[in-house]
């Protein structure tokens, strides 16, 4: 078993004595779906007799499902528990008379040297029969991993999308007057928990971005008075410059594989985009045309880059090839375009649109077709995908205030959903999904 930066092993499915069902869904689900499905996650038994831990677990996963927005969670409040035994044998009439389409259950059991196990079972209620189970085996005190572990196998299986719960979210903590902010970084699960300053506060920090394993950030910094890009160990907190000197650097961020960092330089009057090995090295300078060139993301095959640039007199998009090659303009809607960010899948590019007073967020195909408005705010920006590319994060400015927060919206429409911060907070991202 390999451990990994949160201390979370997952439990070999063969050792556990779990095989997971991979015969056809018998439930109605996404592209179906005219409601959210109704889920009962009553609180789970436990082998120590600890009634406390299993029904925190399932407050994680009640909660994790009903932040993405498909699905009704039953319980753990306000509905029965069950005995061990029909943990993995439920009495579906029960759940049936509950009013749930599907059944969370399971089991936790305590090892040797504070290690505890969590027993994930998914069962169709309707149909009578097991959809997938899983086992997760945590220190005790990263029980809310094993957690999100189970919600996003319940995620994945009722709605065919690729899980995404299990993450982390960086951003920029701000705290403060309005003229006088403090800008840290800070990073936290994706439900909020566990939630840390990796920055002291001491210069302004801007687009924390995380690295493709999820180990590394690099970001802006005004360390020094000056915009220049930092790369950071999120374990050890340990940073480097990337780019040695004092030209302004900024608007960083990884290529697919982690081997290579893009960025913007201000260098001679000209704002352009670079990119350099992530260990250092020599820049490699990929635009040269008149005027400000930024925000560089990859594709997910690493070889093309979208970016923004005002050449053409104001903000729009352009997607380039990865050696700087074939530059083209694909935003025409109207208004100004900015911070685009490659979808995972490769099959959107998500950006902030500025336009008649208002920054919303948005999606288009790499093309430039097929665009649509997923937020209608006042100041909506900065968006980040979710590993599965189905979500996407960005900061909402109050009017007035300046005050920003952390929300979150489907790619298929609907309300976004404010994103627990102890802190305001602006400039998300999306962590991969935790191995």
């Amino acid at each position: 078993m390999k451990q990994i930066i949160a201390a979370v092993f997952l439990l070999p499915i063969a050792a556990a004595g779990f095989a997971q069902d991979t015969g056809p869904l018998e439930v109605d689900v996404v592209g179906g779906i005219q409601a959210p499905m109704a889920v009962a996650v009553p609180a789970m038994p436990s082998s120590s007799g600890d009634t406390a831990v299993g029904r925190q677990i399932a407050e994680v996963i009640s909660s994790d499902l009903r932040s993405t927005g498909l699905f009704t969670p039953l319980g753990p409040s306000g509905i029965d528990s069950y005995s061990y035994a029909q943990a993995s044998n439920p009495v579906y009439a029960t759940w049936r008379n509950a009013g749930a389409a599907a059944l969370v259950s399971g089991y936790v059991e305590t090892g040797a040297g504070g290690r505890i196990t969590l027993a994930c079972y998914l069962f169709d209620v309707s149909a009578g029969r097991e959809l997938a189970r899983q086992g997760f085996a945590v220190n005790a005190n990263d029980w809310r991993r094993a957690a999100h572990k189970c919600a996003d196998l319940v995620y994945s299986r009722l709605s065919g999308e690729q899980p995404f719960l299990d993450t982390r979210v960086v951003y920029v903590a701000e705290t403060g007057p309005k003229n006088a902010r403090v800008k840290r970084i800070a990073i936290m699960d994706s439900d909020g928990s566990n939630h840390r300053y990796l920055t002291p506060g001491k210069a302004t920090v801007l687009t924390p971005r995380f690295s493709p394993r999820g180990d590394k950030l690099v970001y802006m910094s005004y360390q020094g008075r000056r915009p220049r890009v930092y790369v950071m160990d999120v374990v050890t907190g340990t940073e480097r410059l990337l780019v040695p000197g004092t030209a302004f650097t900024f608007a960083p961020r990884f290529s697919p594989d982690g081997s290579q960092i893009v960025f913007s330089m201000a260098s001679g009057g000209n704002t352009d985009i670079y990119v350099v090995g992530a260990n250092g090295g020599q820049p490699r300078r990929l635009t040269s045309t008149p005027g400000a060139d930024t925000s560089p993301s990859f594709s997910p095959d690493g070889n093309r880059i979208v970016f923004e640039s005002d050449r053409s007199g104001s903000q729009q998009l352009y997607v380039m090839n990865y050696d700087g090659s074939q530059q083209k303009r694909i935003s025409f809607g109207g208004g100004a375009y900015a911070s685009p960010v490659w979808s995972p899948r490769g099959e959107l590019i998500a950006f902030t649109r500025i336009g008649g007073g208002a920054f919303r967020i948005g999606v288009m195909s790499p093309g430039g077709g097929g665009e649509r408005l997923l937020t209608n705010a006042w100041q909506d920006e900065g968006p980040s995908w979710a590993p599965n590319g189905q979500f996407v994060m960005f900061y909402r400015t109050a009017q007035g205030s300046g005050n920003a927060t952390l929300y979150a919206v489907s790619i298929n429409g609907g309300q976004p959903r404010r994103m627990p911060t102890p802190v305001g907070g602006s400039d998300p991202s999306w962590s991969p999904l935790n191995n």
